[in-house]
C-alpha cells in the first residue's frame, strides 16, 4: 500500500489543492515510486479526507501526466521513460540555451549575488550527499537564470516542464560523479554570466543539458535492464 506524507493544511488553498501538491511532490521526488498504484479509498483515510478531493486531484496528477488511468486497471504512477525524457530535455535544452544567453545580457548584480548563493548551497548538498537539498538549488539556480532573462514568456513555458524535469533531476542527482559534474558546470556558466558573455553563456546552458541527458538516460538504462518500456 501506498503510503503518503502527512498533509501541511493551508487555510489559504482549498483541500483538493493540498492533497494535489501533497501527491505531487511525493511523486516527483520518487518518496512514490513509478508503478505504484492510487488507490482513493486508500489515500482518503490515510489522510482523513473524503474520497471526493482525492479523486479530483488525481485527475489533476494524470492531466499533468504523472499518473496513468486504466480501466479495470486502476491508477498507477506514470513510468519514467527514456521518450518521456528525450521529449522534455530536447525542448529544454533550447528553453536554457535562450534564457543563459538572455540573461548574460541582461542579468543584475543582486541575480549574480543570488547565483552566486544558490551555486554555494549546491555545493554545501553535494558534500553533505543531500540529495534533495542539492535537486532544490539546482532548481533555484536555473530559476534564477530563467528570472534575469527578462522574458516572462520563456520563464511560462519553462515553469510548463518544472516537475517532468524535476523527476529526472532526482535521478542523476544520486550519483556523486553526476552531482560534481553539474558543479563543474554551473561554475563555467556563473563565470560566463559575471563576464556577460553571452554566446559563451548560451553553448554552456545548452551542454550542460545535454550532459544531463545522457547521464540520466544511461541511469535509467542501468536500473531497468532493458526494459521495453524504456526503449
Amino acid at each position: 500500500m501506498v503510503k503518503v506524507p502527512k498533509l501541511k493544511m493551508d487555510s489559504y488553498q482549498p483541500l483538493r489543492d493540498v492533497i494535489f501538491e501533497t501527491l505531487r511532490k511525493a511523486i516527483v521526488t520518487g518518496e512514490i515510486k513509478p508503478g505504484e498504484r492510487l488507490m482513493e479509498v486508500s489515500l482518503a483515510e490515510q489522510m482523513g479526507v473524503s474520497r471526493t478531493p482525492v479523486r479530483e486531484a488525481i485527475r489533476r496528477l494524470e492531466a499533468e501526466g504523472l499518473v496513468t488511468m486504466t480501466p479495470r486497471k486502476g491508477t498507477h504512477v506514470s513510468h519514467l521513460s527514456i521518450k518521456d525524457i528525450m521529449d522534455v530535455l530536447e525542448v529544454r535544452t533550447v528553453l536554457d540555451k535562450l534564457a543563459t544567453d538572455l540573461a548574460a545580457k541582461r542579468i543584475q548584480p543582486v541575480q549574480i549575488k543570488s547565483l552566486e548563493a544558490a551555486h554555494k548551497g549546491f555545493i554545501n548538498c553535494v558534500e553533505k550527499n543531500n540529495i534533495d537539498g542539492a535537486v532544490r538549488k539546482d532548481v533555484e539556480f536555473h530559476d534564477i537564470i530563467y528570472a534575469a532573462s527578462g522574458n516572462p514568456r520563456l520563464i511560462a513555458v519553462a515553469t510548463s516542464l518544472r516537475e517532468h524535469v524535476y523527476r529526472f533531476r532526482v535521478l542523476y542527482m544520486k550519483d556523486n560523479l553526476i552531482a560534481e559534474n553539474v558543479l563543474n558546470e554551473h561554475e563555467e556558466i556563473l563565470s560566463a554570466l559575471r563576464k556577460a558573455e553571452s554566446q559563451k553563456a548560451s553553448v554552456l546552458a545548452e551542454e550542460h543539458i545535454r550532459n544531463q541527458m545522457e547521464s540520466i538516460i544511461d541511469t535509467v538504462n542501468k536500473k531497468t535492464d532493458g526494459d521495453e518500456k524504456i526503449k
